[in-house]
C-alpha cells in the first residue's frame, strides 16, 4: 500500500508534516509505504535532521505549492507541479492508493471532484467526522460541512454512505443511523427533516432508529451514525472543538474529551468518490499528521469504493 502525503500542506508544514510522517512510519503496516509530495531537498534535510529511518518513506519532488490564499480551481490548473496537483494525478493513475493533506481544502475538493470524481449513483460526495462519546466510543456525523444545503434524497444517500463507513472502518456491525432533529417524533423538524424521515425509514440499506436530538449526541446509546446537512454538521463540529478547547484549558480530561481533539481524529474523509482522500486540519501538529496517515491507511484497507458501488448498484471495477 502506498499512502500519499502532501508534505507542503498546512500551517506548520513542512516540519510538522514530515515529523508526523516519521512517527507514522513506525506504526503503519510493514507492507505500507509513505510517499511524501513536495520539495525533495527540504524534505530530505528534515529527514536527515531527525535521523529518520526512511525504509518505508519515499519522496516525489514537486516544485510548486498551492497556498491557502490561492484560488483553488485556478491554482489546480496553473500549478501543475504542485504537491496536491501531482499527488492527485498519481492517485488517479493508481501510483498511490490514497492521498491526505492538511493544505488547501478547496484544492483538495477540486482534485476529489474533478480528477477522481464521484462514484456513479452518488449525487453528492460528503465529508464526515467522528466525535467522542461519553463512553469513550465515537459517533459519526455527516455531512460535516461540505454541502450546507441538502435535499432529502441527498441525506438519504448520506445515511447509506455513513453506515458503510461505520461498518467497514470502525467495525460497527449493523450501525444505528439517526436523523439529527429538534424532537424525537417523526413529524418534528423543518421541511428538510420532515421529508427525509420517511426516506430513511424505507431505506433497506440502513438500520434507521429515528430522530436524534442534539442533547443525546454524545450519548452513543441511541445511534452510531448521525445524518444532517452540512450547515448543521459543521456547527456541531465547531461547537465540539470549542468545548474541547475550554475543557483542555481548564485541565479537564476524559476519554470522550480526548476523542474530540482534532489531533486524535487526524483527518476527515471525502466519501462517495472513487479513491481514498483525507483532509486534515490546517493547524495540524505532528501528532495530528501521524493520525491522519494512520486514518488514511485504515480507510484504504476498508475498500469503501467497492462497498459504495455495491450499495448504489454499480459493479465494482
Amino acid at each position: 500500500m502506498r499512502i500519499g502525503i502532501d508534505a507542503m500542506g498546512g500551517d506548520h508544514a513542512p516540519n510538522a508534516v514530515i515529523i508526523g510522517a516519521i512517527m507514522a512510519s513506525k506504526l503503519i503496516n510493514k507492507e505500507s509505504t509513505i510517499v511524501l509530495f513536495g520539495d525533495e531537498n527540504i524534505i530530505r534535510n528534515i529527514l536527515d535532521a531527525q535521523k529518520a529511518d526512511t525504509n518505508n518513506i519515499e519522496i516525489v519532488h514537486c516544485s510548486q505549492i498551492i497556498e491557502m490564499g490561492d484560488h483553488p480551481a485556478k491554482a489546480f490548473q496553473q500549478k501543475t507541479d504542485a504537491s496536491i496537483t501531482k499527488a492527485f494525478k498519481q492517485l488517479k493513475e493508481g501510483l498511490i492508493d490514497g492521498f491526505a493533506s492538511a493544505g488547501s481544502t478547496g484544492a483538495m475538493m477540486v482534485g476529489s471532484m474533478l480528477v477522481i470524481g464521484a462514484i456513479p449513483g452518488i449525487s453528492r460526495p460528503t465529508i464526515c467526522t467522528p466525535l467522542g462519546t461519553q463512553n469513550g466510543n465515537r459517533i459519526i456525523i455527516l455531512d460535516a460541512g461540505l454541502n450546507a444545503d441538502c435535499k432529502p434524497e441527498i441525506l438519504d444517500q448520506y445515511a447509506t454512505i455513513g453506515s458503510i463507513y461505520a461498518e467497514n472502518v470502525f467495525n460497527i456491525k449493523n450501525p444505528r443511523v439517526a436523523l439529527l432533529n429538534i424532537g424525537e417524533e417523526p413529524e418534528k423538524g423543518n421541511l428538510l427533516t420532515k421529508a427525509t424521515y420517511p426516506l430513511l425509514k424505507e431505506n433497506q440499506n440502513i438500520n434507521f432508529v429515528g430522530n436524534l436530538e442534539a442533547n443525546h449526541l454524545l450519548d452513543d446509546s441511541i445511534a452510531d451514525v448521525v445524518v444532517c446537512d452540512g450547515f448543521a454538521g459543521n456547527t456541531l463540529l465547531k461547537m465540539a472543538e470549542g468545548i474541547y478547547n475550554i475543557l483542555k484549558n481548564d485541565k479537564y480530561s476524559a476519554p470522550w474529551i480526548d476523542n474530540c481533539n482534532y489531533e486524535i481524529v487526524g483527518g476527515t474523509p471525502v466519501l462517495g468518490i472513487d479513491k481514498t482522500v483525507i483532509i486534515a486540519h490546517g493547524h495540524s501538529s505532528p501528532l495530528a499528521i501521524q493520525n491522519m496517515i494512520l486514518s488514511t491507511e485504515k480507510t484504504i484497507e476498508a475498500k469503501l469504493e467497492t462497498q459504495f458501488k455495491k450499495a448504489f448498484q454499480v459493479n465494482p471495477s
